[in-house]
């Protein structure tokens, strides 16, 4: 990757200098705000803390809190450059514990050489964080110092140089071993760097079950043996051994593993050549490793290797490493980070690299598509999955190893937590893909053919989302399922070829309920044959709960045979499409987005009520609010005029359900407008289900908020047919498709409720998209 010097100095220095800034996490608007959140409300907590001091955890960001701490010794390759030449490598430290885990931090620069003072400032500094990340540090201080501190303090110190170097490329080792056909007690391992990282790497080796007699370290004086004097220190005398090799290139002959985190361009192609067969290299200096990818593979095509960059395969990169220990620790108030908690994020790392990889992360890395196997040993660091398996992981050692505050642990439980850490919409489908592996529904993708389906497919069954039922032709269904090892025997296949007995029953239904809207009996069979309308009969004839389909052809099409087929439920006037739109603090519910250009009053009533319902699903109180450009009549024509009658009837459907209207968008979300301006109304700025008037301004609203207010969306959830059927669009992605899986999975929950009517207006006709 080309980077310039001015676009990182740019980068660094734009908008507001540095990487880090302080957000607060209540609110302070208000005389009120501010006396509780400083005199004289804060006194409180104080004196509760000052009763039990572990209520710090409850009342304080410290369960959250970690400090980067560098004295600048040894700056990722850059050496001794100080304290203040190293912050922006801390502040950058910072940003990955907050974008991968969400993890606070305070980063902190110590002016100081000498071990004892650096160790007594961060004993000092105790009461003020959860966890200390010691960072680039210079060998073997860093050693003495996480010794001292780890001895001496009741919280996690996790030297991440030492330690996250080792437990990612232990995971790639573990991984590369089993593609490789190597035994972990048999290889012959060249350790090639004897600083904190390749001691450490050395040390989790070991763990793992590698012997100590079967390392070789090398340092700038060479091999590491018994007897040698120069340059040795204590942790390398651990990794002495007996032996007459005294070069790097004496030690590389014959060795199964290559480890290096010393300096580029040291290991040579004869080196590689001299090396066993299937050679497992890791080549980590950075920013250029020991040798490049490219000359590697030429001198031994049969290697499996792995370097720190992004640009070649399996990149050991900490990321995978330090946001998810501390989140897992800091979850159960660990004290300590300790040998179970790094082997247990070692091992969750390596078998998440035999898993499925879902599209959002193929999507990062410019839709490459990666499986197990020689060039896919760990994870990538954009994988959000990596949250959830391994801080899980490391929260369950802590636990299970007694070093943790936290009791009455399950891991069930904490690892659905978690996912509220990856933003808000993980959060939601998270409980909702609970509830639809509770109803176990069966599911119909008339698209069984598709790829996207079938790893969508995939995932649904690992989260038991529901029980899916693919059509299409058997051997295409088969081997796209077989291709991405999912187990047939969880899969229904319907293939229309297979049932003429079912072709003649759904084309001569069709035929009854569509001859009079130009179906013959002969084009009925010819469209039963096609998948979609297939599915869509077996679905009205309760052979499954629900359908979801889209990701082939148009949106309209899909959308009105849906409707054709399945019907619309008896107490609506109409079928309509709500978004799911997702801030920070809050969640909305917008319609009509998708369906209808014009609805009339008592279809903007229907919208109303329906998507009032599934608010109250979700675990919110609706507030409904019905949008217009006018305020309460400020302007009377023919548009405000069909809002405020679709409020008054709304108020006859569902008395007790707090609505008004007409409104602007100001009035409906911005509390203080709404008070000065509106004091009439019963929204006061806090709706949370948005009505809007016409498709027009639903759908360029909703898009508004995902794009430039960076909202995320699920949906359109379609409500109003007789059935469950979702449509998605073409471009949905793998997420996408099991998240609308698991909507459509739990529709019967919220979309039933009947709307109490003593009629039905007429419907009308072609109003829909």
């Amino acid at each position: 990757m080309d980077i310039k010097k001015e676009d990182v100095l740019n980068y660094h220095a734009g908008r507001r200098p540095g990487k880090l800034e302080v957000n607060p996490s209540k609110p302070c608007l208000t005389q009120l705000d501010l006396s509780l959140a400083y005199t004289p409300g804060v006194a409180i907590p104080c004196l509760e803390i000052e009763r039990e001091p572990e209520l710090i955890y409850a009342y304080t960001g410290k369960g959250n809190l970690v400090a980067v701490i560098s004295n600048g010794t040894a700056v990722l390759g850059l050496g001794n450059i100080g304290a203040a030449a190293g912050k922006p490598v801390m502040e950058g430290k910072g940003v990955l514990f907050k974008r991968f885990a969400d993890v606070d931090v305070f980063d902190l620069e110590l002016a100081t050489e000498d071990t004892q003072a650096f160790i007594q400032a961060v004993q000092l500094l105790e009461p003020t964080f959860g966890g200390i990340n010691l960072e680039d540090i210079k060998a073997p201080d860093c050693f003495v110092i996480e010794e001292e501190l780890k001895r001496t303090m009741n919280i996690p110190v996790f030297h991440d140089d030492q330690h996250g170097t080792a437990i990612i490329s232990t995971a790639a080792f573990l991984n590369g071993l089993e593609v490789a056909g190597k035994k972990v007690d048999q290889v012959q391992i060249v350790v090639c760097g004897a600083g904190a990282a390749g001691i450490a790497c050395a040390e989790m080796f070991v763990l793992v079950g590698v012997p100590r007699s079967n390392i070789l370290m090398v340092d700038t004086k060479g091999v590491i043996y018994k007897g040698r004097a120069q340059g040795m220190n204590p942790y390398k005398e651990r990794f002495a051994v007996d032996t007459s090799l005294r070069t790097l290139e004496d030690a590389m002959g014959g060795a199964d593993v290559f480890l290096g985190v010393s300096q580029k361009d040291l290991l040579t192609p004869a080196m590689l050549k001299t090396m066993a067969a299937h050679p497992i290299v890791f080549a980590m200096a950075n920013p250029d490793p020991e040798i490049r990818y490219e000359i590697a593979r030429q001198a031994r095509p049969d290697l499996l290797m792995g370097t720190g960059r992004s640009d070649y395969p399996n990149q050991v990169n900490n990321v995978l490493g330090f946001p998810y220990i501390f989140r897992g620790a800091l979850d159960v108030g660990a004290r300590q980070i300790n040998n179970e908690m790094k082997l247990t994020a070692s091992r969750a790392l390596a078998a998440l690299a035999h898993e499925e990889v879902p599209d959002i992360v193929s999507k990062a890395y410019d839709d490459q598509e990666f499986h197990f196997g020689p060039e896919y040993l760990i994870p990538k660091p954009f994988d959000p999955r990596v949250l959830l398996w391994e801080a899980a992981a490391v929260a369950q050692a802590a636990v299970d190893s007694g070093v943790a505050r936290a009791v009455d642990f399950n891991f069930e439980k904490y690892q659905a937590s978690l996912e509220k850490h990856l933003g808000r919409k993980y959060e939601v489908m998270g409980m909702v893909i609970s509830r639809a592996s509770r109803l176990k529904p069966r599911i119909i993708y008339p698209e069984g053919e598709n790829d996207k389906v079938a790893r969508a497919v995939d995932a649904v069954l690992s989260r038991k989302v529901a029980q899916p039922i693919l059509i299409g032709r058997r051997s295409q269904v088969e081997r796209l399922l077989l291709s991405h090892a999912v187990d047939l025997q969880r899969v229904e296949i319907v293939d229309p070829a297979e049932h003429p007995e079912l072709i003649r029953q759904y084309s001569d239904e069709l035929f009854e309920l569509r001859q009079r809207k130009g179906v013959t009996r002969s084009l009925a069979v010819e469209m039963v044959r096609e998948p979609g309308t297939f599915g869509l009969m077996m679905l009205r004839n309760n052979a499954a709960d629900g359908l979801l389909w889209g990701v082939e052809g148009r949106y309209p099409e899909k959308l009105r045979r849906s409707l054709e087929l399945v019907g619309r439920r008896k107490d609506v006037h109409r079928l309509f499409g709500l978004i799911i739109v997702i801030l920070k603090d809050k969640l909305l519910f917008c319609a009509d987005t998708s369906v209808n250009f014009d609805p009339t009053s008592d279809e903007l009533a229907d919208i109303a009520v329906l998507s009032a319902d599934v608010a109250q699903y979700f675990g919110i109180t609706p507030r409904v609010a019905l949008l217009s450009f006018s305020n309460f009549g400020a302007v009377r024509n023919a548009q405000t005029l069909k809002v405020q009658k679709a409020v008054e009837l709304v108020r006859k459907l569902r008395p007790h359900l707090v609505i008004d209207g007409e409104m602007q968008v100001g009035t409906a979300l911005n509390e203080r407008l709404a008070l000065s301006n509106f004091p009439q109304s019963h929204i006061h700025g806090d709706a949370n289900v948005l009505i809007f008037p016409e498709l027009n301004s639903g759908n360029i609203g909703y898009k508004l908020l995902q794009n430039v207010g960076s909202a995320e969306v699920i949906g359109p959830i379609h409500l109003g047919m007789d059935r469950p059927v979702n449509v998605v669009d073409h471009t949905a992605s793998v997420s996408d498709i099991v998240h609308m899986t698991a909507i459509t999975a739990t529709m019967s929950e919220f979309c039933c409720q009947p709307i109490e009517r003593e009629k039905i207006s007429p419907v009308r006709e072609g109003a829909i998209v």
